[in-house]
């Protein structure tokens, strides 16, 4: 697959800092968009999961899926076999616990090829994919700079 510009896959939390203003990760979640050059990847689990978390405000809402329709966010479709991928991680990673965006997450990393993710979620650090490897954390990555 040739990509001009690099893919990162998006969790749930830095998209509800970048549209909850309260939001103890906002000006981080702000600073890496203004600055990112390529695509943000997810998917409808995670969209609905952040559309939850933005509750309190029918407009943060709204402009939230309005960005995703203005190419804000890349939507991609879980393939059939996510269905048996993604019970086998959750109950693999039990004791975390792994809930269905993370799960999600890591078999759309397993079905696009990207390795690299924004999320504040801690739990990345010990999932691992199949090959063993895990996910690149570019919010680690920017306080390194």
């Amino acid at each position: 697959m040739l990509r001009t510009s690099p893919s990162v896959l998006a969790d749930t939390g830095p998209l509800v800092a970048l549209f909850d203003k309260t939001d103890h990760y906002h000006a981080q979640a702000m600073a890496f968009i203004g600055q990112f050059e390529g695509g943000l990847v997810s998917n409808w689990v995670v969209v609905t999961e952040v559309c939850y978390l933005l509750e309190f405000s029918v407009a943060a809402q709204l402009d939230f899926l309005r960005w995703i329709a203005q190419g804000g966010l890349k939507l991609v479709e879980l393939e059939e076999p996510a269905l048996q991928h993604i019970p086998h991680a959750m109950d693999k990673y039990r004791d975390r616990p792994m809930d269905l965006a993370d799960a999600s997450l890591m078999v759309l990393s397993m079905q696009t090829g990207i390795r690299d993710i924004i999320t504040f979620d801690s739990d990345f650090d010990f999932y691992r994919l199949p090959d063993r490897s895990k996910l690149k954390n570019q919010f680690t990555q920017m306080r390194k700079r």
